[in-house]
């Protein structure tokens, strides 16, 4: 429409030259339609002519569907009879704003082609949800998120990139309710705050708790109220009496290296007991000591805090009795309640679905009947497969208590056949970092990362002790004692542990392990050295 034929010649007021789009991306069961309703509502009582559309999909984490909305920002009444001609699904390089639930899936709109920087602002939530390729990923999977960021800042034309999920937890709310804020706050829909009031009011589903919502992120956008403080993770938290153990580790570690002997501590505690905390600060204080006496205050005492990491990570293994702990604990019922948006006198059916096998029982059985049944087991391959299925509805009082009384055999944990296999494996390895140290401070340091290897359940667990095993046995171990070229043992353990993380089945393990690469020419500078 030109300005012409909308009557600005007579000095009536000109008609927008054209619609105004917007698309959503938002993941599965995160409300996603119920904020297009919302808008759409807003803009229809305004009387704008508008249309929206759905396209489901089912390619990440639990589904991205995408949602474009299309509004021509003038009344019915001054349209004389015409009405616009509006796309039914988004395009690059004509949407006004690109809305996203999650960090991701801005990236999944930059990448469609939906910002850019004559035109487009794009509101997105900045945290995480992780999509099964990072979740599966034997090492650290995670796609950095910072490159993410300065992609957006540069291909927007504004970018407004909030933790609207931290909002959303604490206002007790839903993400949905705090994005709608967010785009009203953002002034760069036609459409005014008390509009979208309105149409959350006439929804009549969990009204207050999405209007505070909505108020959160509308505040939050205009500088008017902070951040929240992000809540503690679980595993944090501190059980009860550890303060002396705490400060044994203040007092006794580095100051660089409190923060993670502290957690660890934590997370030793609250997996066993005092007493497996103060083991576990006991065998950090052995690779305290090979750090100081190898020059590792010039270094940060990095070798300390890479060890004391995967100490804690090792020391808590997870069997079955950990799992029916975690399973178990009230904190996390409140936070399935919370996050189904359960009311209090509403009930909530939870059920776990277990599937223990050979390897499970052997676990917890004492260490000689645990070794003869899983000699037994791999006897034949297809005993490797047996397992139990198990559906667990902890909501009740019979579910609850067999997770719960499982959760009690902690008791039991030093006397099981795991417990006796992997201490006998951690002590080992203990003894071979604090000889790679005497040779080489790097070498140490891949020996101090081996263990992110044992990773995993059931199959993806057996294949990452297998590697690991490989990769300890052919080339730590006689690299930890052996003279040679310490900065070819550092080259092939880099090499062997990368190609672990990144195929799990073992292949590139393999390859690597026929043939190891040479050390770089800096690596062997140093070495000479």
């Amino acid at each position: 429409m030109s300005a012409e034929t909308n009557g600005a010649s007579n000095g009536a007021e000109a008609l927008p030259g054209r619609t105004f789009t917007m698309v959503v991306g938002a993941l599965g069961g995160e409300g996603g339609g119920v904020l297009t309703s919302w808008i759409v509502a807003a803009a229809e009582s305004l009387g704008f002519p508008c249309q929206s559309t759905s396209i489901p999909g089912v390619a990440q984490r639990t589904g991205a569907t995408t949602y474009y909305i299309e509004i021509y920002p003038a009344h019915h009444d001054r349209l004389g009879g015409r009405s616009p001609t509006m796309a039914l699904y988004a395009t690059p390089g004509n949407m006004d704003v690109v809305v996203t639930s999650e960090l991701m899936e801005a990236g999944r709109a930059l990448e469609l082609g939906w910002v850019t920087p004559d035109r487009t602002t794009l509101i997105s939530s900045s945290h995480r949800v992780y999509s099964i390729l990072e979740k599966s990923a034997m090492g650290d999977g995670r796609f950095e998120a910072s490159d993410l960021i300065e992609t957006a800042n540069h291909l927007a034309k504004r970018a407004i990139l909030i933790d609207m999920d931290r909002l959303a937890q604490a206002n007790g709310t839903v993400i949905n309710a705090v994005i709608l804020g967010v785009i009203a706050g953002s002034g760069e829909v036609p459409i005014p705050a008390e509009t979208f009031e309105d149409a959350i009011r006439k929804t009549g589903v969990a009204v207050s708790g999405n209007l505070r919502g909505f108020k959160a992120g509308f505040d939050y956008v205009r500088g008017d109220i902070p951040m929240p403080e992000e809540p503690s993770p679980v595993e944090r938290r501190a059980p009860g009496g550890i303060e002396a153990l705490l400060a044994r580790a203040e007092q006794s570690f580095p100051p660089e290296t409190h923060r993670i002997l502290q957690d660890g501590v934590r997370r030793a505690v609250d997996y066993q007991n005092h007493a497996y905390g103060a083991r576990y600060l006991d065998n950090a204080g052995k690779i305290l000591a090979a750090d100081k006496a190898n020059g590792g205050a010039e270094r940060g005492f990095a070798l300390t805090i890479e060890g004391a990491r995967y100490l804690a990570l090792w020391m808590s293994y997870e069997d079955i009795i950990r799992v029916a702990a975690l399973k178990s604990r009230p904190e996390r019922m409140e936070r399935v309640r919370r996050e189904v948006g359960a009311k209090a006198e509403e009930p909530v059916v939870v059920t776990e679905f277990l599937k223990p096998g050979y390897d499970e029982i052997a676990s917890v059985l004492p260490p000689a009947l645990g070794r003869a049944l899983t000699r037994w087991k791999e006897r034949k391959p297809g005993r490797q497969k047996f397992h139990v299925a198990m559906r667990v509805k902890t909501n009740t009082v019979f579910g609850y208590a067999r997770l719960w009384g499982l959760a009690k055999m902690r008791f039991w944990r030093p006397y099981s056949y795991r417990f006796a296999e992997e201490w006998a494996e951690i002590e080992t390895w203990l003894e071979a970092l604090e000889s790679a140290a005497a040779r080489s401070y790097d070498l140490a340091l891949e020996i101090a990362e081996l263990p992110n290897l044992r990773k995993g359940y059931s199959d993806t667990h057996r294949r990452g002790v297998g590697n690991y095993r490989k990769v300890f046995e052919e080339l730590a171990r006689p690299a930890a004692t052996a003279s040679g070229d310490p900065a070819a043992a550092v080259a092939a353990l880099n090499a062997a542990r990368t190609a672990a993380l990144a195929d799990p089945e073992g292949d590139a393990l393999r390859t690597v392990l026929v043939a190891p690469p040479a050390p770089p020419e800096e690596n062997r500078a140093q070495a000479a050295e």
